[in-house]
């Protein structure tokens, strides 16, 4: 089978499953309550969506229901904006303010660099997304004792939510991180369009790096353009001054860390944190993502309506391949040896001696080191058998050591993989 045909088999299943969506969507953090939306995933949503019908296209599909959901979805968008920032959620009902870092995900997840700095999808330049940046950020100025008397326009260590309480509330290094990379795709899209606009909506946050800046669009030519973008590239900066002033030596990237001494916290080496670190480094320098074709799908509907796509879904077949009749097994034996000693595999099966000291398969050592005494032995077995094995030691003078009962039990797996790994430590 082809990549594109097990593509176009998927998209199938996919375009039966648009007519799944609804407006009760879980956050970022998966600890929304049932009837609550998320701005988060109704941006991405409606990202999907359109890059659904684009990727049908290219393969000769089509997607009604991600044109018809795609602008509904948008629609919905508009919830969340309450006329000074982003609504992180709507009608959870959970006591929070809704000022949260979701919000900034959700605008750097959704950027596009051939957009305009649009309010309906909440571009990192548009009005909407840089008022609501500075409203989260400042929400944690007053939170958390290491942000204490760092003033406005200044970066901050940034948290979930103010309210938050998970292991006491803290800093996280993805949401701080999550700060600077939003103003680094807003600076490129300033410089892509060649200038930026002041208004009532954003005015504040320019404010705190000009304080008599007056509404109006700056071209990337004028010096108050220029002043402006140097001003905010070293607030953007400041983020990541946040992260190294509280990461350890190491580089190692936790969850969290103190909110009153900056201490790694939580899960450590959290994959979004580094992840979260690579996209902020890579915008800083100018590298974007394709475009995922914004410019055609930011048209907000005259009538918004709550409305589906038919297409029941019908559960996906497996992809065909073909089942391996033999796999080749390697096992990994870990076993401190002393010189001369040497480690050998025996079993229950013609392929591994039938249990014969003589016939047993010797392991390599070519791996082995102080630190990690790896042997190791490569065999062709058949696809679905079961047997017992053990390992042994040969001495210089062929004296025979077996590792301790019982016996080890394996079963060959069977499936479209031709490899397998056993890893073993000596018993």
């Amino acid at each position: 089978m082809s990549n594109n045909t097990g593509i176009r088999q998927h998209l199938i299943c996919g375009k039966k499953l648009v007519g799944t969506l609804h407006y009760a969507l879980d956050d970022a953090y998966e600890n929304m309550g049932p009837d609550g939306s998320s701005f988060f995933t109704t941006a991405v949503q409606h990202r999907a969506l359109v890059e659904g019908n684009n990727l049908a296209g290219q393969i000769e599909l089509s997607c009604p229901g991600c044109v018809s959901q795609a602008p509904q979805v948008l629609c919905f968008l508009q919830s969340f904006w309450n006329g000074q920032y982003i609504y992180a959620n709507i009608n959870a009902n959970n006591g929070r303010t809704s000022k949260d870092a979701n919000t900034l995900l959700g605008s750097i997840h959704t950027f596009d660099p051939a957009a305009n700095c649009d309010d309906s999808t909440f571009q990192p330049c548009s009005a909407t997304a840089l008022a609501n940046h500075k409203i989260v950020t400042d929400s944690f100025r007053s939170v958390y004792a290491i942000n204490s008397g760092i003033a406005e326009g200044h970066a901050v260590a940034v948290g979930r939510y103010p309210e938050d309480v998970y292991q006491g509330g803290n800093p996280w290094y993805l949401c701080t991180l999550a700060a600077a990379e939003q103003l680094y795709d807003a600076l490129y899209q300033w410089n892509k369009i060649g200038s930026l606009t002041v208004d009532t909506i954003n005015l504040a946050f320019f404010q705190d790096f000009s304080s008599s800046i007056a509404t109006g669009t700056y071209a990337s030519s004028s010096a108050t353009y220029s002043t402006l973008t140097m001003a905010i590239k070293v607030y953007a900066d400041g983020y990541f001054g946040i992260i190294e002033q509280y990461a350890p030596e190491s580089g190692a990237l936790a969850e969290q860390f103190s909110r009153s001494n900056g201490t790694p916290l939580s899960a450590g080496d959290l994959t979004w944190s580094y992840a979260s670190f690579l996209t902020a480094i890579a915008r800083r320098n100018a590298q974007v993502p394709a475009s995922w074709g914004e410019a055609a799908a930011n048209a907000v509907p005259s009538i918004c309506q709550a409305t589906s796509a038919e297409g029941p879904y019908t559960t996906p077949t497996s992809l065909p391949c073909s089942t391996a009749t033999a796999i080749v097994v390697t096992f990994h034996e870990l076993e401190t040896t002393d010189p001369g000693e040497d480690v050998f595999i025996a079993g229950s099966i013609p392929q591994l001696g039938n249990w014969n000291t003589a016939d047993a398969i010797a392991l390599s050592a070519s791996q082995y080191t102080s630190s990690n005494p790896l042997w190791s032995a490569t065999i062709s077995l058949p696809a679905g058998t079961t047997f017992q094995y053990k390992y042994l030691k040969k001495e210089p003078d062929d004296t025979v050591i077996w590792e301790d009962d019982p016996d080890r039990s394996y079963t060959v797996p069977i499936g479209c993989s031709t490899t397998a790994t056993v890893n073993n430590s000596w018993q």
